[in-house]
C-alpha cells in the first residue's frame, strides 16, 4: 500500500500538472487556427451524424471569489440580451457552415450562470438552436443552475424547450467557508432548487463539490457531503479547488494561509470518496462518482467513458461545437477556440465572422498521446490491443513508452503485453503517470496541483 511519504517522494504534493481535460491542453493553443479553418472543419462534418454542443453564458450577478472562469458580473439584462442576439448571429453562421442532417447527441448551456437569462431569452435562444441543429432521438440537453439565481418560470421555460439533466454547483455547504469564497449558498435554498427541477420532471440531476477550499477540514467536509448526499444527485463531480491568484485576481480575496496543506488536501478528497462509495455511488475517473444506473456507470463498465472539456462524459460525438466567447470546440482534425472576451467576440460575429482566434491543428503524434492520456484518466490503464490497432505505433515503441512511465514512477505501474495499469492504490498519482506521455513543454502556464 502507498502512504503519504511514499507520494510525497514522487512529488504528488509538489507537480502542477494539466487536469488533461484535452491534448493538448489549452495552454499550447497557437493562432494557427483561425476563422476560415474552423469553418471548413464544420462543412467537414459527416453529413447526418451527431454533435455536441456547447453554449457559453459569461455573464452572473455577482462574482465567487473562488471561479477562474472567463465570466463578467452585471446588475442588469441589457447586456444578456445583447450577447443572446450575438449567439444566435453565431449560429446562423454555423448554419451556414454546417452539412445535411446534422443532430445533436448532448447539448449543455454553461457559463457563467446560464440561468441569468429571464424565461423569454431561453426560449428564444433554444429554438434558434433546434432550427440549426435539432436533439437526436437519444440527445441530452443539460444546464448549469445556481440555485440562487433560478424560478419556477426559468425552469418552466428550460423544461418547455427540452431539458433533461440539470447541474447544480454547490462547492461546500459550511457557512463560514462560504463567506470565505465568496459564494452564499444555503443547503435550504439547494434543496428548493432541485425540488423545483425534479417536480418538472427533470430526474437526472449532476452535483460539483469542491475539496482544498479555506477552513475546510474533513468533519466539514463529511457534513457537506452527507448534506449534499440527502439530494440524491445523479452524478457528482468532486473537483479539486485551484487556487491561481495571479490567473483570476478575484481569488485574492480568499485568504491563502486558511488553505488546506496538499497532504490535507488528500484527506479531504478521501473524506469525500469514501462517503460516496459507502452511499454506493460508483467511482468514475480521478474526481466523478455517479449511481449505478447512471450513463457514466454504463459507459465505464462498457470501455466508452470519455473526457471533455466538461469532465468525464458518455457521450460518443467525434465533434464537439462551443459557441459563445472563449468557448472551444474540437474536431478530428483539432480544436478551435473564441475570443476570450466577449467584446472582441462580439465584434467578430457582427462582422460576419466566427471569431476564432486560437486553437491546435492535430500533428506528429497528437492523437495517440491524446488517446493514451485519456485511457489513463478514464480507465486508469491503457489496452495495448487498441492502441496497436488503431494508431501508428510498433508493440516495442509502445511497451517503451510504458517502461518509460512505469521507471518515473519507481515501478509502481503494472507493465505487460496486454497493457499498462495503474493500481488502486497510486490513482492519486495517475494525473502524473499520463503527463509521462505529454510531448509538449510542461512549464506552460495553466496547470495545477496533482492532488
Amino acid at each position: 500500500m502507498i502512504v503519504k511519504p511514499q507520494l510525497a517522494k514522487l512529488g504528488l504534493f509538489d507537480a502542477k500538472v494539466p487536469r488533461y481535460t484535452s491534448y493538448p491542453t489549452a495552454p499550447h493553443f497557437s493562432n494557427d487556427v483561425g476563422s476560415s479553418l474552423y469553418g471548413d472543419w464544420i462543412s467537414e462534418i459527416k453529413p447526418g451524424s451527431e454533435v455536441s454542443l456547447y453554449i457559453h453564458v459569461p455573464f452572473c450577478r455577482r462574482l465567487c471569489w473562488f471561479c477562474a472562469c472567463r465570466t463578467q458580473g452585471t446588475q442588469t439584462d441589457n447586456p444578456v440580451i445583447a450577447y443572446v442576439d450575438v449567439l444566435k448571429a453565431e449560429l446562423d453562421l454555423l448554419a451556414a457552415c454546417l452539412p445535411q442532417g446534422v443532430t445533436l447527441s448532448r447539448l449543455h448551456w454553461g457559463g457563467g450562470t446560464p440561468t441569468l437569462l429571464n424565461p423569454d431569452l431561453m426560449r428564444d435562444l433554444a429554438a434558434r438552436i433546434f432550427e440549426v441543429v435539432p436533439l437526436g432521438p437519444n440527445a441530452e440537453f443539460s444546464v448549469e443552475i445556481d440555485p440562487n439565481e433560478v424560478d419556477e418560470a426559468r425552469l418552466d421555460a428550460l423544461a418547455e424547450t427540452g431539458m433533461n439533466r440539470a447541474s447544480i454547483g454547490v462547492q461546500d455547504f459550511d457557512d463560514e467557508i462560504q463567506k470565505t469564497i465568496g459564494r452564499i449558498q444555503s443547503y435550504d435554498t439547494t434543496r428548493e432548487a432541485v425540488d423545483m427541477i425534479r417536480a418538472r420532471g427533470i430526474t437526472s440531476l449532476n452535483a460539483d463539490i469542491l475539496y482544498g477550499l479555506p477552513h475546510q477540514t474533513k468533519s466539514r467536509m463529511t457534513e457537506s457531503v452527507q448534506k449534499l448526499l440527502s439530494l440524491n444527485p445523479d452524478r457528482v463531480a468532486l473537483y479539486g479547488y485551484a487556487h491561481v491568484p495571479w490567473m483570476a485576481k478575484r481569488q485574492q480575496m480568499i485568504p491563502s494561509d486558511a488553505l488546506p496543506t496538499p497532504e490535507q488536501r488528500l484527506d479531504l478528497f478521501d473524506t469525500a470518496r469514501r462517503l460516496f462509495m459507502w452511499d454506493n455511488y460508483v467511482e468514475i475517473g480521478i474526481d466523478h462518482f455517479a449511481t449505478q444506473d447512471d450513463g457514466l456507470t454504463h459507459a465505464l463498465k462498457a470501455g466508452r467513458l470519455k473526457r471533455n472539456f466538461q469532465g468525464y462524459t458518455d457521450d460518443q460525438a467525434e465533434v464537439l461545437i462551443g459557441v459563445g466567447a472563449s468557448s472551444i470546440s474540437r474536431f478530428p482534425q483539432g480544436y478551435a477556440q473564441n475570443a476570450p472576451a466577449t467584446s472582441a467576440h462580439t465584434k467578430a460575429i457582427r462582422d460576419g465572422q466566427f471569431s476564432t482566434s486560437r486553437g491546435h491543428l492535430f500533428k506528429g503524434q497528437d492523437i495517440l498521446r491524446a488517446r493514451l492520456i485519456e485511457a489513463l484518466m478514464c480507465d486508469f490503464q491503457i489496452d495495448s490491443a487498441e492502441i496497436l490497432r488503431d494508431h501508428d505505433i510498433t508493440a516495442a515503441q509502445l511497451q517503451r513508452l510504458y517502461q518509460d512511465a512505469n521507471a518515473a514512477f519507481d515501478g509502481l505501474l503494472r507493465v505487460t503485453e496486454d497493457g499498462l495499469f495503474i493500481p488502486h492504490e497510486a490513482r492519486p498519482l495517475t494525473r502524473m503517470i499520463a503527463r509521462s506521455f505529454d510531448a509538449y513543454d510542461l512549464s506552460k502556464a495553466g496547470h495545477s496541483s496533482a492532488i
